[in-house]
């Protein structure tokens, strides 16, 4: 089965993984010649500077972007009716674990409630009048491998591993999970749902681990390290990863989950000195001297230890393989903040949330 895909409704396409799977779209490779939606209430890590030139050339044509919350019935199911939507890819979330742990309620509201929004929203519109649910439409859910906890020093996450949150953003993720998935068996809805490791690349928001690493690195500053810096992820190239994504909505199987993951595990420590080492090449610095500025701080609460994917499922059903080395999207990603630090620091000092209420705070 290859889904026809006309009119895309993107959640959260302001943000990391949202924008680099809209460029995705429009690229070459990915063959998309339908319309883009993208729907971002621009909190804090939306950043439309991302898009900007996607804006300048598909702006009002095949591209269209709408500030509004998901938590928001009236005009998601405007948006819904006005553009024909026949596909929901759901990116919209918070998904810093440590504003989970300080702020728990904003996570419970967007990533359980917009998600129920949506999905209801969702089924309404694409009710036929018999009251069964149309076959040519799909609701793609965009969630995380931290939904399943914390493994140990062997094994590895499956579809089938069961869910076992730690922190409020797992637990927040995992239940709009479980909804998603209720949305299906008990409606008919179709959905198809992806838990993916740790992406990595071009535009992410500088509180994450890799943008902070390389800016403080740039800017002499310390490199913070929770404990001692031996919890283990997997990480993934956000291009394959949206590949991955790509290839779901076209021929993912209808009430699925696939796992996505880089099969690319690093301690955080071990990944730190890798990226001071790339880093300082690309500016002439000691390695030595900026190891040197490793500052161990006191660990987080509910620190998973170690996560790791299992892609079979996706690998065999879908033909998906990754195809950017750790060592090319990692010197990519740095020599890309590097070479834009006036996206970052437009980011880090305030101008761009000035510019978004000087813009936006009418509509």
């Amino acid at each position: 089965m290859q889904r026809k895909l006309t009119n895309i409704l993107i959640t959260g396409g302001a943000g990391f993984i949202g924008c680099n799977f809209i460029r995705f779209l429009f690229s070459e490779e990915s063959a998309f010649s339908g319309r883009i939606i993208n729907v971002d209430c621009l909190t804090y890590a939306g950043n439309l500077e991302s898009l900007a030139d996607i804006e300048a050339e598909y702006g009002g044509k095949r591209y269209f972007f709408e500030k509004v919350d998901i938590c928001d019935r009236v005009q998601i199911e405007r948006i819904l009716k006005q553009y024909d939507i026949d596909t929901v890819v759901h990116f919209a979330a918070e998904s810093h674990v440590d504003r989970s742990i300080l702020g728990p309620e904003t996570f419970m509201r967007t990533n359980v409630m917009g998600t129920f929004t949506l999905l209801d929203c969702a089924r309404n519109y694409w009710k036929q009048a018999d009251g069964t649910m149309r076959d040519d439409v799909l609701f793609h859910h965009i969630s995380t491998d931290e939904v399943y906890g914390s493994l140990g020093d062997t094994g590895y996450f499956t579809e089938t591993t069961p869910y076992d949150p730690r922190s409020p953003y797992s637990a927040s993720k995992a239940s709009s999970d479980h909804i998603v998935m209720s949305y299906f068996h008990t409606f008919g809805l179709p959905v198809t749902l992806s838990n993916c490791s740790n992406n990595y690349g071009p535009y992410q928001f500088p509180e994450k681990l890799l943008p902070l690493m390389i800016a403080n690195i740039r800017d002499g500053k310390n490199l913070p390290v929770y404990g001692e810096g031996k919890n283990i992820r997997d990480w993934i190239y956000v291009e394959d990863h949206n590949r991955a994504v790509r290839l779901i909505l076209n021929r993912g199987r209808t009430g699925e989950k696939y796992n996505i993951g880089g099969e690319n595990e690093w301690q955080n420590i071990s990944l730190l000195h890798k990226v001071i080492e790339l880093t300082s090449a690309e500016l002439g610095k000691d390695p030595a001297a900026v190891e040197k500025t490793i500052v161990h701080v006191k660990d987080r609460p509910g620190h998973d230890m170690r996560y790791a994917i299992d892609c079979t499922k996706l690998k065999t059903e879908l033909g998906w393989t990754r195809k950017v080395t750790f060592e090319e999207g990692l010197g990519h990603t740095v020599r890309w903040y590097l070479s834009h630090k006036e996206w970052m620091d437009h980011i880090l000092s305030g101008e761009y949330t000035k510019w978004i209420e000087k813009n936006y705070s009418k509509r």
